[in-house]
């Protein structure tokens, strides 16, 4: 006999039809440690730790980091909501989560708050048991009307839309009992138990006035009651926040977080620039810093205290997904609705002459949404892509079959500047825009204005030459930045008509894509399809891509998607580089001596170091 065959008859035995089931989970599903999207799970049932973490880490100590620029300020303690910037590191700290990724898997997650996940054969629920040692912060139980009373609020009208698209598949969550509950999914998606494992659990007494709920809306300053490693500590609006580890963490020696989260205190400092933060941690005032500018990393990160090795720099070697940047389009507006308007533009960019004059030579050119990557578009559909467009012909233009997929422009020779801005000027004209009268100007003698908006003036040295080169076509164009906050508004509104949007990378594309490109957030304020992308051919692809069931399906899916959104050119793509950059203050800490293949450096360094003079000691 099996011993799988062995198990289930225990179970009959032990508690009968109810036992069997309950050990089956939903549909005759077998109940396991993790989850992965394509079944390769590297770590077994029963491990001790993850590989690239010292399970002897002693615990105690501090680390002090910068809160990024655009995280300067913040008002309030609910990263959830549309309205309002809450303080950097709030969600990855505080709040647990049902799985949990690791750094050296692309998309496989293994029980934290679960203590296991069983999916349905026919992949329609998923099924998750609590383990019952996990406790909220105030010490009672995570139970299932908790994560259901989470999903509820997130996807409904309290919480920022990007949640409810993110969880759109998943029909509804159904508490069973006090520990399991099943999550039911609109059509079978092999990621939709990733997506619902990653939902960050909150008590249900967060907010509660007089033991009534309120909408999450509503909940604005309270601490959140959550299950994570650290809670809000001291808090000096305007100029840092401290997390403090909780010391009765649940989690503490679960093998899923053992030798992680070691610091007794992380803080955040803030700082209105990134000229004075980097000035305050040559001072001091903080232990570790990440460059993300190549100028910056070659004329400033040098001298006495780096040559001394008070201070020390590395650039890190990493696996993560390249990811996307570039000037995103406003579509919404009647003059970039045209796609040849938008490669004018694009024209106008000079990257070979930046990346001489402006970035050392440090960096690639982006040429889609997926570079250096397997689910990258090149030269023609082969018969894979071309299974999937063909029955999206009639709402594709010709050129995504007749053409290879649309390369940025170069400036290397033979080519030139003043080559790309004869042919800018041409589509410009293709559609409609003439020269007259001093100005670009439609039908109606309109000028072509363009406002390229941003709440740093550090774009500005990318910005104004290519503002200059618009200026030989005619377009007046300007270049205005203001305060986050003021941004984030317009953001939200869509008040923009260019922008600098980034796009994480993910190594394996899913839910993301339909948040940045489904037509049906294209008119939703405050969700993430900035560029109001709005194709019913992309639409198509997203669903296919989410859909798929092996790896070769998703490069297909992932490659005609690609393909597709660079045809439409939404946006002008930036840059990438292949390493992080960073900098920390040296006799502090230490790290595990492997590094991660997929990480941010930062969430590295704080869930993987641990400092050199601990005050609890040992483990």
């Amino acid at each position: 006999m099996s011993r799988r065959a062995e198990a289930l008859l225990r179970a009959s035995l032990r508690g009968g039809l109810l036992g069997l089931l309950m050990l089956l989970g939903p549909a005759g599903a077998w109940a396991a440690h993790a989850h992965a999207q394509f079944g390769d799970i590297r770590y077994p049932a029963g491990f001790r730790h993850f590989d690239y973490v010292n399970p002897e880490a002693p615990r105690g100590g501090a680390i002090s980091l910068v809160a990024p620029v655009i995280a300067s300020t913040f008002d309030k303690f609910n990263p959830f909501t549309l309205k309002g910037t809450e303080p950097p590191g709030l969600l990855s700290l505080v709040f647990d989560t049902l799985l949990v990724g690791t750094l050296d898997e692309p998309a496989t997650a293994y029980g934290l708050l679960a203590e296991d996940v069983a999916v349905a054969p026919d992949g329609l629920s998923v099924l998750f048991r609590l383990n019952p040692k996990a406790r909220f912060h105030d010490g009672e139980p995570v139970r299932a009307a908790d994560v259901k009373h989470t999903f509820d609020q997130l996807t409904g009208p309290g919480a920022s839309p990007q949640y409810s698209a993110y969880f759109g598949d998943v029909r509804a969550a159904v508490v069973l009992d006090e520990r399991r509950i099943r999550f039911d999914f609109r059509r079978p998606n092999a990621e939709l138990p990733l997506i619902v494992g990653s939902l960050p659990v909150f008590s249900r007494r967060w907010g509660q006035v007089d033991g009534q709920p309120r909408a999450l809306d509503r909940i604005v300053t309270e601490h959140p009651i959550a299950s994570g490693p650290y809670r809000i500590g001291r808090v000096d609006f305007g100029k840092e926040i401290r997390y403090e580890r909780d010391p009765a963490y649940w989690a503490r020696d679960l093998n899923v977080r053992r030798g992680q989260f070691n610091f007794d205190r992380i803080t955040y400092q803030m700082y209105a620039d990134n000229v004075a933060a980097f000035e305050g941690f040559k001072a001091g005032e903080f232990d570790f810093i990440q460059a993300f500018t190549a100028k910056d990393w070659a004329r400033q990160y040098k001298g006495g205290r780096f040559d001394s090795g008070e201070l020390i720099k590395r650039e890190l070697q990493h696996g993560n997904a390249t990811g996307f940047q570039g000037f995103i389009f406003n579509t919404r507006l009647p003059r970039l609705a045209d796609a040849r308007v938008r490669q004018a533009i694009g024209l106008a960019m000079d990257y070979e002459w930046m990346n001489r004059q402006l970035f050392y030579g440090a960096y690639g050119r982006l040429r889609g949404y997926f570079t250096q990557s397997e689910y990258e578009a090149r030269g023609l559909p082969g018969p894979d892509e071309l299974a999937l467009l063909a029955p999206l012909r009639a709402q594709l233009a010709p050129a995504v079959f007749e053409q290879p997929v649309p390369m940025p422009p170069s400036t290397a020779p033979p080519g030139s500047l003043r080559d790309n801005l004869r042919q800018a000027r041409a589509l410009l004209a293709a559609a409609g825009w003439t020269y007259r009268d001093g100005a670009l100007r439609d039908a109606r003698g309109e000028p072509f204005t363009l406002e390229f908006l941003d709440n740093s003036e550090s774009m500005g040295r990318v910005v104004l030459p290519v503002l200059r080169s618009l200026e030989k076509l005619g377009i007046r164009a300007s270049f205005r930045v203001v305060d986050y906050a003021v941004f984030e508004k317009r953001m939200k509104a869509f008040d923009f008509e260019l922008m600098t949007r980034r796009i994480l990378g993910r190594l394996n594309p899913g839910a993301e894509q339909f948040q940045a490109f489904h037509s049906s957030l294209a008119n939703t304020p405050g969700s993430t399809n900035a560029g109001g992308v709005a194709d019913p051919a992309v639409d198509a692809l997203i669903t296919r891509l989410m859909a798929a069931r092996t790896r070769a399906e998703l490069v297909s899916a992932a490659r005609a998607l690609d393909r597709v959104l660079r045809h439409g050119h939404y946006a002008v793509p930036h840059w990438y580089s292949g390493v992080h950059r960073v900098a920390w203050r040296a006799g502090r800490f230490e790290q595990p001596a492997r590094l991660p293949r997929f990480y941010e450096p930062e969430d590295w360094a704080l869930s993987c170091w641990w400092s050199v003079a601990p005050v609890e000691g040992k483990r």
